[in-house]
């Protein structure tokens, strides 16, 4: 529990004290010595074992010492003494050198510490204080004053369990036993990287002690994941020195760390996005075919099968292969949605801003001088541009340089004109993720390619949808979540509720779950029970995707219970969560919720990630593991009651329910009891 900040007082006795029986004196003697031999231990406390801590700034509630014997800075709490966080910065300049932290050159500003290390970095603190939220943070900057010198900053994972910063291919919920490599931090395409960074990524992390760790996006940076030992970060070493620039921002407790940051990091008026998707689900069409006369007759059987079994307003989605193929067939396809068959149907299509090398208008480009619509690289003095190849989806491809207006302008035109020729209702935006090459201008690669992107998908209209973000959880569009394995492990079906509550966490709440069963495979999965229980999951999740439709398995009841969940989802889902998502436009709160965001005290919730709330009155525990119909279920809050939404039993906050029924139809779904 968060204690007032400490303001100790005195107090002195002056009574006249009447003269002791000889006993007294006795003890007196006793209690004086052992007094003498506390204050000898005390001292020899004090000035040897304790000779390695050296406090560098404090703020009225934190403060930051030097750790010499670990080379680490230690953020810790005044009044309850307990470490936030510890930033061990390896060892810089002569090992010998004990105390880096004697003298502050900044003497002058009592907020504020900077001093020169060794004549190989300057290091400058500076002490931010919020009295209405009682957060105090830390804006650290390590310059390095020569080139050589090799900054890593390891942020450990002794007590203290970490989220946020980038996704990974197995998501895991903390992130503490992830491990990776120091690595670029920037969004991957689990494709071509399967051990890189997934595609949402932002420069913070949140800590269950009460603390945040944001770092500049300014710097390219390494990151790397120790399982269960620490989190390191690198500049990366390019043509310029690169400073090292975090803030460590110490609060009461996690939830209200991460308002504090939230809050900071809203850069413009919040905008909700086209919120007419939630009551639809998305249907992605899987044909394997190079003929857009056999595509085009596959899409109307398909549309034709779900009006037949009657499930609900859809949204048949076209990848980049199938909008092509339609295309190339040479007619507006528009007439053919007038016929009854589709058309109460939307249909999506999918462009990227991959080109290959043997497509005309790469071609075309090259031949008109506008080899700078691409990602190049400049190879000669006299500023010859070589446009930069790169493999996308077994071919090899050319990338659209979003930097340039003119390359924009000629982008925009080709989806609108084309997404007009297909009628289409919704255009999805793929391929921001990845990067070509090292060493190109920054604008073209890694984050800032990602938010340019977004910018451009903006651009295309509010039905547009992105599938990657960094730095953009504050625009308005729906984001397609990482594609996952058929499978009931992290990089399938477990791997869902973690990746939930990192999206959320980072600010992205409108998703698009990945298929039913996972894309990361071609064919359609045939796993009842895979299929079941992660229907159950997306249910509560604002849009539900399918690649393998339900009437594929031999069981009616299949297609009956997604029925069952399609109108769940309308009829419950949907207006929950357009109420959460106009909170989450006034408070930035996330619409969906980690356990420890209604007892962000509570050590037990840390960890547990297979159940999720939305917003703070709906928690949802759905099964994760193969044969099982029950689960250990945690109700959090103290004080709080939650109520079965389908027995009606009640139960208190802070109660684990052991081994409870969850048959193979159903996931358990509590409504918090409104006092």
């Amino acid at each position: 529990m968060w204690k007032p900040c400490p303001y100790p007082g005195v107090s002195w006795d002056s009574e006249h004290r009447a003269e002791p029986d000889p006993w007294k004196g006795t003890a007196a003697c006793i209690a004086m010595g052992l007094l003498f031999v506390m204050t000898i231990g005390l001292i020899y406390w004090q000035v040897v074992d304790q000779s390695h801590k050296h406090w560098i700034l404090q703020g009225r509630c934190t403060g930051i010492f030097w750790e010499s014997k670990k080379h680490s800075l230690v953020f810790q709490t005044l009044s309850e003494d307990k470490t936030a966080v510890e930033v061990s910065v390896g060892q810089i300049g002569d090992p010998d050198l004990h105390v880096r932290f004697e003298r502050n050159r900044c003497w002058l500003n009592s907020s504020g510490f900077c001093t020169e290390w060794d004549g190989q970095v300057e290091v400058r603190m500076v002490l931010e204080q919020d009295e209405l939220s009682r957060v105090e943070c830390y804006n650290i900057t390590w310059m390095p004053l020569h080139c050589h010198v090799d900054m890593t900053h390891c942020f450990s994972m002794e007590n203290i369990f970490w989220y946020g910063g980038a996704g990974v291919q197995a998501q895991k919920w903390p992130i503490n036993t992830v491990n990776i490599p120091l690595q670029p931090f920037t969004v991957s395409d689990f494709r071509l990287n399967p051990s890189g960074y997934g595609s949402v990524l932002d420069h913070q992390f949140f800590g269950s002690t009460g603390v945040a760790v944001l770092f500049s996006p300014d710097v390219h940076l390494n990151v790397g994941i120790d399982s269960n030992l620490k989190l390191c970060v690198q500049p990366q070493h390019i043509l310029v020195t690169q400073p090292l620039q975090y803030r460590v921002c110490v609060g009461r407790n996690l939830r209200a760390v991460h308002q504090k940051i939230a809050h900071e990091c809203r850069l413009r008026p919040p905008q909700l996005p086209n919120l007419g998707i939630l009551r639809s689900s998305l249907w992605k069409l899987v044909v394997n075919t190079d003929s857009g006369a056999k595509l085009e007759k596959e899409l109307r059987t398909f549309a034709n099968r779900l009006k037949r079994h009657q499930l609900k307003e859809g949204i048949i989605s076209l990848d980049e292969h199938s909008t092509s193929l339609l295309l190339k067939m040479g007619h507006s396809y528009s007439h053919a949605r007038n016929l009854p068959l589709i058309r109460h149907l939307n249909i999506s299509v999918t462009f990227t801003p991959y080109v290959s090398v043997n497509n005309q208008q790469f071609q075309m480009s090259l031949q008109e001088g506008n080899e700078a619509f691409w990602l190049s690289r400049v190879t000669t003095t006299q500023g010859h541009v070589v446009p930069l190849m790169s493999p996308w989806k077994g071919d090899i491809c050319v990338k659209l340089n979003i930097s340039n207006p003119a390359a924009v302008r000629w982008f925009l035109e080709q989806v609108g004109n084309r997404s007009a020729q297909l009628d289409a209702e919704y255009v999805i935006l793929e391929g921001g993720e990845g990067s070509l090459s090292d060493g190109l201008p920054e604008v073209q690669v890694g984050q800032e390619y990602i938010t340019l992107l977004a910018g451009l998908a903006m651009r295309v209209g509010r039905t547009a949808i992105v599938t990657s973000g960094s730095r953009t959880s504050d625009v308005p569009l729906f984001i397609m979540m990482s594609p996952l394995q058929g499978s009931w492990g992290y990089t399938g079906i477990k791997g869902i509720i973690p990746s939930i509550l990192h999206y959320s966490i980072l600010g992205y709440n409108f998703l698009i779950s990945d298929a039913i069963g996972g894309s990361l495979v071609d064919h359609m999965i045939s796993d009842e029970e895979l299929f079941i229980r992660w229907l159950e999951i997306v249910s509560f999740l604002p849009v539900i995707s399918f690649q393998t439709p339900p009437w594929s398995f031999s069981e009616y009841w299949v297609l009956n219970l997604t029925k069952y969940y399609l109108s769940l989802h309308h009829d419950f889902v949907a207006p929950l969560l357009l109420k959460y998502a106009h909170e989450w436009k006034e408070t930035t709160n996330p619409i969906y919720r980690p356990l420890w965001w209604i007892s962000p005290e509570d050590p037990f919730t840390f960890t547990i990630d297979d159940e999720f709330l939305i917003g703070s009155e709906v928690l949802v525990a759905p099964v994760t593991d193969q044969g099982k119909v029950e689960r250990n279920i945690y109700l959090p809050g103290d004080g709080i009651q939650w109520r079965d939404r389908w027995n009606g039993q009640v139960f208190d906050g802070g109660t684990l329910l052991h081994s409870y029924s969850v048959r193979l139809e159903k996931v358990a779904v509590f409504l918090r009891i409104q006092s």
